[in-house]
């Protein structure tokens, strides 16, 4: 442990550097840089030997931040206190409030627990396919090696898996018809 804290703390700044130059000057600087050092320490066991140490975590420091400029990508970012200077004067920006209505909120959860209650409905091997794919966003193949299971099988599952948790939420819809979904609804009958 005492000889890797000294191998992290030689390449330390070499690493913000690189985090620094690649990504720019912000408060994430430090967090990805320590995501580069955690990412280290969690694949040392893979570190080979056939390069150095330094040329490694380098490695591990570029390609960290390439993954974060992917996740940035299309994702313009703007400071909320930064005044915008105009011909007329320098102004505040503003924003819409885009959280959702008491109302929206409500609606939103009686999905969620029509979702839930619904998929307890389903077979184990049902249930986990379609879990894998719709919420973890495994691909087939991904499916078939977890669950091992033929890819055949697997597609399989989830269609059936599909089919039937429609079937569920639509009975629980017919159980209960007053609820705040909005095709359920009665105009000024919310509650």
């Amino acid at each position: 442990m005492e000889a890797l804290e000294e191998l992290l703390q030689r390449h330390e700044k070499i690493v913000y550097h690189i985090v620094l130059r690649t990504m720019g000057a912000g408060e994430d600087v430090k967090d990805i840089s320590q995501e580069v050092f955690l990412k280290a320490y969690r694949n040392l066991s893979k570190f080979d030997g056939k390069s150095t140490f330094s040329t490694w975590i380098y490695r591990i420091a570029v390609n960290t931040c390439i993954d974060e400029m992917r996740k940035r990508k299309g994702k313009q970012t703007y400071s909320l206190d930064a005044e915008l200077e105009q011909e007329d004067g320098n102004y505040q920006r503003q924003f819409a409030d885009t959280a959702d209505t008491p109302e929206q909120s409500l609606i939103r959860q009686e999905l969620r627990q029509e979702v839930v209650t619904a998929l307890e409905q389903l077979s184990p091997e049902h249930k986990t396919a379609l879990v894998l794919r719709e919420m973890q966003g495994f691909s087939y193949e991904e499916i078939s090696e977890i669950t091992q299971t033929p890819l055949g099988t697997v597609k399989s599952r989830i269609s059936r898996a599909k089919i039937q948790l429609k079937e569920e939420i639509l009975k629980l819809r017919e159980q209960n018809p007053n609820s705040m979904r909005p095709n359920n609804r009665k105009e000024g009958k919310h509650l």
